[in-house]
């Protein structure tokens, strides 16, 4: 069996889906109490929540050096996936197995999946831009939290401190039209 010296770089490019497959497990959303309505207080201590994980290095701000830090333990997590002897190597019998039964081959290297990933990045990029009100390339907890209310208050179309799973659907289904328009747009000009 010949084994394949693959760098983790490649591998998390190969497998486009599936890094981005374990950003998801075991999380749970704002929802605390699982009754399907999100409340302004819920929202707030999930915010504090995803701020703390996403703080790599715990410094109380985000930026480059946080995310090249949860990119390398991406990398580092989907290499321990692929590595299934855990000899530090990938053969090719390891990589077709995980190419064949894993997250990314149910869900298609370049299918839905792939494209919601980026859009899903693209769109938390554009979230972290808007919430860097300094302008110094970093966000802060007070920044994030308050980007997070503000992005609540706009879902909250009642104004009644709650944001209904309708509620949910409908900004979800406003984004999308509002994504493709900027897409017709991108591509008449």
């Amino acid at each position: 069996m010949k084994k394949l010296a693959i760098g983790i770089s490649a591998i998390a490019m190969a497998v486009s889906g599936a890094a981005f497959a374990a950003h998801h497990e075991g999380r749970h959303g704002p929802d605390a109490d699982n009754n399907g309505i999100v409340t302004r207080a819920e929202s707030q201590a999930h915010a504090v929540t995803v701020f703390a994980r996403m703080d790599a290095n715990e410094d109380g701000k985000l930026d480059a050096v946080d995310r090249s830090a949860r990119k390398e333990q991406r990398r580092t997590k989907m290499f321990a996936a692929l590595d299934s002897d855990k000899n530090g190597q990938i053969s090719r019998d390891e990589f077709m197995s995980f190419e064949r039964t894993g997250k990314h081959a149910r869900r298609g290297s370049h299918g839905k999946g792939h494209h919601m990933k980026h859009a899903r990045g693209h769109h938390g990029m554009m979230v972290m831009a808007q919430a860097d009100t300094d302008n110094d390339n970093a966000v802060s907890e007070a920044e994030f939290t308050a980007s997070t209310a503000k992005h609540f208050d706009k879902m909250d179309t009642d104004g009644n401190g709650e944001i209904t799973r309708e509620e949910r659907q409908a900004a979800r289904k406003a984004m999308y039209e509002d994504r493709r328009q900027k897409m017709r747009d991108r591509s008449e000009s």
